[in-house]
C-alpha cells in the first residue's frame, strides 16, 4: 500500500460570494514542489472571467492522469520485453456529461502514438501491450468512466 497526497488552496478575491464572480481559480501542491494553477473547466455553467487563462481543470487533469499511468506501464511492459521505445504521444480525450442523474468523465479515450527505435512490432504485440497496460494502470482501475484505446480491443470491462 502506499499513501499519495496533494494539497490545495483557495481564497476569495472578491468582495462577496457571488456565484456569478467569484474566482474559481486556486493551487495544487505536490511534496516535489511542484504548484500547479488550476481552476474549474470554462463552460456554460461558468461565468466568463471566473476562470484563469493559464489553468488546468479537474476534468483535463483526470484525463491526463490516466493517460500516463497508462503510458509509465506500456513503457515498462516494453523494456521488459527488450523493446525499445524512442517516443510515446497520446492526445486523449474525455467527454463528460449527464448520465444515470450525475454529470461525470463517461468515456475517457486513448489515442497513443508510439515511434519504437527500429523495427516496430506486430501489432498484435502492441496490443497485448496496451491491454496488460490497462490492466495494471492503478487510475483506470479507480475509475468507472469507460475506458478505450483506439485501435485496441480492451474486452469487457
Amino acid at each position: 500500500m502506499s499513501t499519495h497526497t496533494a494539497r490545495l488552496a483557495w481564497s476569495r478575491s472578491t468582495a462577496t460570494m457571488d456565484p456569478k464572480t467569484y474566482s474559481r481559480d486556486h493551487q495544487w501542491s505536490f511534496d516535489s514542489g511542484v504548484t500547479v494553477h488550476a481552476s474549474a473547466a470554462a463552460g456554460p455553467a461558468i461565468p466568463a472571467g471566473t476562470v484563469g487563462p493559464d489553468t488546468v481543470d479537474p476534468e483535463e487533469s483526470v484525463v491526463a492522469a490516466l493517460a500516463a499511468c497508462h503510458m509509465l506501464f506500456f513503457l515498462a511492459l516494453a523494456a521488459k520485453r527488450g523493446l525499445t521505445i524512442d517516443r510515446y504521444e497520446d492526445a486523449p480525450r474525455g467527454v463528460l456529461e449527464a448520465k444515470d442523474g450525475a454529470t461525470w468523465l463517461t468515456t475517457i479515450t486513448l489515442a497513443p502514438t508510439v515511434t519504437w527505435a527500429g523495427d516496430a512490432p506486430d501489432a498484435e504485440v502492441v496490443a497485448t501491450l496496451h491491454r496488460e497496460a490497462h490492466k495494471r494502470c492503478y487510475i483506470a482501475n479507480s475509475l468507472k468512466s469507460h475506458i478505450a484505446i483506439e485501435g485496441v480491443d480492451l474486452g469487457a470491462h
